[in-house]
């Protein structure tokens, strides 16, 4: 009996570690009039969503997640070309001979083989319509004054899955572009100064286009309650935080 007591003690400890091993990343599912949509919280900028049998891939760090134990990619979506979104180690690590990865001009001069897209490009690939809006600083600007995100450069990412539409902002401040956006069901807003957003920044961005559901991402050492305080009276955005540290 004592055997066995032992032996279900170690059974349940390794099945509590391989749970935990299996929660690293937080997903949320999004149900749509097609399959459900399921938003994993990789950290920092880097996404993954798996809808109607594809997995997208969007920004892929190596820094963040072992990819060679996650699944492989159908799409690969980059943002723009610093090295904490355009990592060649986790785009290689996750393409196949079928992968289709997108991404911006500046990004295909240091990886080959993806489709460019520009601001205010369409495409739709494997199934999936994709739409590349601006991203970029009006305010913060490096020590030579440049932008750290210059306008025409970077994407953001608008993705539509059945008739939830999904914002996938990059890294932007609240440009005036963001007043076009139209009924969108998720938004992703980066939120760490001084390269993107403050959280009134942030909370500014979303009442100029009304996300049903606001995810802040991006926001390193950012108080993220600030964000839900910040929206806490505007009752058409509801505010989720995940760890997206």
């Amino acid at each position: 009996m004592k055997q066995l007591f032992l032996l279900s003690g170690v059974f349940i400890l390794l099945f509590a570690f391989s749970a935990h091993a299996q929660e690293k990343f937080e997903t949320d599912i999004l149900k749509t009039s097609g399959s459900d949509l399921a938003i994993t919280f990789i950290g920092h900028g880097t996404l993954m969503f798996a809808f109607s049998g594809k997995t997208i891939h969007v920004d892929p760090w190596s820094q963040l997640a072992d990819y060679a134990k996650l699944p492989k990619a159908d799409v690969i979506l980059i943002t723009h070309e610093h090295y904490d979104h355009l990592d060649p180690k986790a785009v290689e690590t996750l393409r196949t001979e079928k992968t289709i990865l997108v991404l911006t001009q500046a990004c295909a001069e240091k990886l080959a083989g993806g489709i460019v897209m520009k601001n205010g490009d369409v495409k739709t690939l494997e199934g999936l319509k994709i739409e590349a809006v601006p991203a970029y600083n009006l305010v913060n600007v490096r020590d030579n004054g440049a932008p750290f995100h210059p306008k025409g450069v970077g994407n953001g990412y608008v993705l539509t899955f059945a008739d939830k539409k999904v914002y996938i902002a990059g890294d932007t401040e609240n440009i005036p572009e963001m007043k076009n956006l139209k009924n969108m069901d998720v938004a992703f807003l980066p939120m760490n100064l001084p390269y993107t957003m403050s959280p009134e920044m942030t909370a500014d961005a979303a009442k100029s286009f009304m996300p049903k559901i606001l995810y802040p991402y991006h926001f390193g050492e950012t108080d993220t309650s600030r964000i839900a305080d910040l929206l806490k009276n505007v009752k058409e955005i509801e505010v989720r935080i995940r760890k997206m540290k």
